[in-house]
């Protein structure tokens, strides 16, 4: 267990070691091209450097209160551990997989084991599609500005999502696919909605159609944003989770019942990148065209309730996707004469993000 310096400063360790890895990487795209054989080594020995970091560090981190609900996980792990039956009805293979966890190994064995599934596949599916290129991709995964909420906090929801990304690994294996889905929608019910989102493209994959409703949503959210919470509330969507989202008291650290202009930047990256390499550069990938749209699906469902309790909850329904979603193309497709160095750009540009906000929420 990683406890030998202040619980404190737990966070800033990661981000600054992220904001190191950046500029490293900055660099090597400024005199290293692409499919230069210096950088493809780099890419192998950070990314593996990364992955083991990662894993190491939140993997033996301390259960303390300092990571909000993870204390609320150890005392379910505990209670299971001295035979206390499962009684939620919602989540339940999580709480089977606690059960089972908490009989066979310690509580600290069972957060590692939680980080392992939380970050393996967003390996998985970087090495799967981009080949000797995959760092890039699990590094926009890793910095990401959910990433650490999500793996220390949300440890339910950050599996779930990255159960849904599994499933997206296994894209030509339609059954093992379906699997995951349904895996992650078990972990933790708001899965249901890019699920939901994953079967309505399997109808209509056209991104023309749901950029369009995304911007749509805007305005609809903007002038009609309580009619929105009030019907999806009274709905019970998702089985209650979504509902309880809506109409609970929020967190003053992270909500607001304003309109999050901040938060809508953030989402619109996605959907620039995605309207860019599609409409003005000509990308065609029916693949990267279903993630886009299972993207714009969720996220316009959270610009409509914008204003709502707990509205980053619903924004990582979508925001899981929005590194994959940009880095994507590029890792695919030439575009640019030194396309190396446009990825350095754009690595350095959406970590800003997070390290901006590390500043108002955590320094």
């Amino acid at each position: 267990m990683i406890d030998f310096f202040p619980i404190k400063y737990y966070y800033d360790v990661y981000i600054n070691f992220s904001l190191f890895i950046v500029f490293v990487t900055f660099f090597h795209t400024l005199f290293l091209r692409m499919e230069d054989s210096k950088n493809i080594k780099y890419l192998k020995i950070i990314g593996y450097l990364v992955l083991f970091f990662m894993f190491i560090y939140l993997g033996l981190r301390p259960i303390s209160p300092a990571f909000t609900d993870m204390t609320t996980y150890a005392a379910h792990f505990y209670r299971y551990a001295h035979g206390v039956p499962i009684k939620s009805s919602s989540d339940i293979l999580f709480h089977i997989f606690m059960k089972f966890c908490s009989q066979i190994m310690t509580a600290n064995m069972f957060f590692m084991i939680c980080i392992l599934f939380y970050i393996y596949p967003m390996f998985l599916i970087s090495k799967k599609y981009f080949g000797k290129y995959w760092f890039y991709s699990f590094f926009m995964f890793v910095v990401s500005f959910s990433f650490w909420g999500y793996g220390v906090n949300g440890i339910r929801n950050g599996i779930a999502t990255s159960f849904f990304l599994l499933a997206f690994a296994y894209y030509d294996k339609k059954v093992l696919m379906a699997l995951f889905m349904i895996l992650a929608c078990l972990f933790h019910n708001t899965l249901l909605l890019p699920t939901l989102a994953f079967i309505i493209t399997l109808f209509h994959n056209n991104p023309k159609t749901y950029l369009i409703s995304w911007l749509l949503a805007i305005p609809l959210s903007l002038f009609l944003g309580d009619i929105w919470i009030s019907l999806f509330s009274n709905l019970g969507f998702a089985d209650g989770r979504l509902s309880g989202y809506l109409s609970g008291e929020a967190d003053a650290k992270f909500e607001s019942l304003s309109f999050r202009w901040d938060f809508l930047l953030y989402s619109s990256s996605a959907v620039y990148a995605g309207w860019y390499f599609i409409y003005k550069k000509e990308f065609k990938d029916l693949y990267y065209n279903r993630l886009l749209n299972i993207y714009l699906i969720a996220n316009s469902f959270w610009i409509l309730v914008i204003r709502a309790n707990f509205s980053n909850r619903f924004a990582y329904i979508s925001w899981f996707m929005i590194s994959i979603i940009i880095i994507y193309p590029l890792l695919k497709q030439q575009f640019f004469k030194n396309q190396n160095l446009v990825i350095g750009k754009i690595v350095l540009i959406y970590f800003s993000f997070t390290y901006f906000m590390y500043f108002i929420y955590y320094a």
